[in-house]
């Protein structure tokens, strides 16, 4: 039987499971729309940002394990997925992402809306595909969900002709997928297994080390049971962050730039440092040349071109994390390293994560700790700066994909699409985005799809009038001169700005009035024993969005800090350790 291009794609969609499309249309893809018309199995989420889409879906696929979906036009539609892409290539995120295209016989011609997206994409996804022939269009969207989620995930874009969509050839759909030179190894080199468990028997100082590998491949569980087993300590980069329950003791918490005291010495003593999907990036290093002195490295990835990349490595084994993982575990005994924990708990309870308990003083650490004892079982998911470095920080993770944050590209304006499409993914789980009123203004127009949505997302904005990260970097490190960074500054403030004075503005946005202008509900907290009551207030909606807007203290640093092209163990601890 013979169907339209469009028909075939839903079909294809259907077949792979896809529930949910985040998207905005456009005329080159008005056939796909009207197609979904009459498909009540797929929920399209029209989203008010074609950016704003791909963080959902990305939201989605982070929090459910599921590969997510987004459809735009072409031109300025696809364009504006460019962010979205490269945020989730750079945290490798599975999505299938799809975009209208203009006529074939008009690509090249400078036609309305044509942008070579594929060009313009190659750079930001894991692969992309431009469909010139309709008998190829089976194929190619069989092909795209696997790679998008086989291997090291990530994005995968499919550019489609408008005029492919509309023409008519048989109902073709690959039952399996063959690609020549694509084979992701899953199994891991035994030899290299043993020689794993032959390092961590001998080692008098071993360290884990835990990535955003562990949470994709569904290897929190088996790797929990070797620590129980081994007795080593863990450290985690940010994606890495829920793998591993952050109330266990000999979880010593996030490493590098505003890891933890604790996390960052270990690095530095250990002899033996178990990398387990992680790309070793230049946040969690420090100065390189100076990464684990003491140690021998061993590497554990499903991307070989991550292996050695940017750090020596004794023992690489590529190969799937969670399959490694339950290979290593019978092989493993206890290491002699009783002298080593009690020595990274010592620093652990020596330098705690703490904020200044004033009963007067409203800061970051409060809020968030609020947070987490009012909803321990919550999905996080943040924007980016200090709100983000105090969100791993203060909230309790107790399971994988609970927290939804850009790691490798920074996003602003992440967080609250990002929670969207979480809170799609698990109806049934509070969905909560910890935002600065900086990174929150960069996707506020989302409030429009939470509301049509009736999505419970509570938004909690930490309120210091400023780009707070960018300030406090100009505070440390350029003698406290605020260039651009102050989001109340008019042209009558001091052209020389070093600080809150009493020439300060009304903040320009009241968040309260706007989430109430879009549907939702509004709040404001501005001492701390106001906390607790606006989070039970916020908790009890089920069907529309809250924000609370927390104004914090202006000029509150993300502390711990290692400074640029500082080693590890030159470790800030900032005026609230004091």
């Amino acid at each position: 039987m013979k169907i339209s291009g469009s028909q075939l794609v839903i079909e294809a969609l259907k077949k792979e499971g896809v529930e949910i499309i985040f998207g905005y249309p456009g005329g080159s893809v008005i056939p796909l729309f009207d197609t979904l018309y009459s498909e009540p199995s797929i929920h399209v989420v029209l989203t008010r940002h074609e950016q704003a889409a791909v963080h959902a879906a990305d939201g989605y696929a982070r929090s459910t394990g599921k590969t997510g979906v987004c459809l735009v036009t072409s031109g300025p539609g696809a364009t504006n997925t460019v962010t979205g892409l490269a945020t989730a290539n750079f945290d490798g995120v599975p999505l299938v992402v799809l975009t209208g295209q203009v006529f074939r016989s008009m690509i090249g011609n400078d036609a309305f809306q044509e942008a070579d997206i594929v060009g313009i994409s190659r750079p930001v996804t894991k692969h992309n595909y431009l469909v010139y022939d309709r008998k190829d269009l089976g194929r190619i969207f069989k092909e795209a969900f696997y790679i998008a989620n086989s291997g090291r995930p990530g994005p995968v874009l499919i550019d489609l002709p408008k005029d492919v969509l509309l023409e008519q050839a048989e109902d073709e759909y690959p039952e399996s997928v063959h690609i020549r030179g694509y084979n992701p190894t899953l199994v891991g080199h035994s030899r290299q297994i043993k020689r794993i468990a032959a390092a961590i028997k001998t080692a008098k100082k071993p360290l884990f080390f835990i990535g955003g590998g562990v949470n994709a491949a569904g290897a929190a569980p088996v790797f929990t049971k070797i620590v129980e087993k081994t007795n080593i300590p863990v450290i985690m980069s940010l994606m890495g962050i829920g793998s591993f329950y952050s109330g266990h003791p000999l979880n010593l918490g996030m490493v590098g730039m505003h890891g933890t005291y604790a996390a960052n010495m270990a690095v530095q003593d250990c002899d033996l440092l178990i990398g387990i999907g992680t790309r070793f990036d230049d946040r969690v290093t420090g100065k390189l040349d100076t990464f684990a002195p003491h140690s021998k490295i061993i590497h554990i990835d499903i991307d070989p071109a991550a292996i050695a990349r940017n750090v020596p490595v004794e023992i690489p084994v590529v190969g799937d994390a969670k399959q490694i993982l339950e290979e290593l575990l019978p092989l493993l005994e206890a290491p002699p390293a009783k002298e080593w924990i009690a020595t990274v708990k010592n620093w652990k309870e020596e330098h705690p994560v703490t904020f200044k308990d004033d009963s007067e003083f409203l800061s970051p650490g409060k809020v968030i700790t609020a947070i987490s004892e009012q909803f321990p079982d919550a999905i996080i998911a943040t924007e980016v700066g200090q709100n983000q470095m105090w969100a791993a920080l203060y909230y309790s993770y107790s399971r994988p994909r609970t927290l939804i944050t850009s790691g490798g590209l920074g996003t602003m304006g992440y967080g609250f699409p990002a929670a969207i499409g979480a809170q799609l993914g698990n109806p049934g789980k509070k969905v909560i985005d910890i935002a600065g009123d900086g990174s929150i203004q960069m996707n506020i127009q989302e409030l429009a799809t939470a509301v049509q949505e009736e999505l419970p997302v509570i938004v909690a904005i930490l309120n210091n009038g400023y780009l707070g990260m960018v300030r406090q970097w100009q505070e440390l490190f350029n003698d406290k001169r605020y260039s651009s960074t102050c989001l109340m500054r008019k042209p009558s403030c001091p052209h020389h700005c070093t600080g809150p004075g009493k020439w300060c503005h009304h903040y320009t946005v009241d968040f309260v009035k706007l989430a109430e202008a879009y549907g939702a509900a509004g709040l404001r907290v501005t001492k701390p024993d106001e906390i607790e009551p606006a989070l039970n207030e916020a908790g009890k909606s089920t069907k529309y969005p809250v924000f609370i807007d927390f104004i914090i203290e202006r000029e509150a640093n993300v502390w711990p800090m290692v400074a640029p092209g500082a080693s590890l163990n030159q470790v800030l601890l900032g005026k609230e350790k004091e």
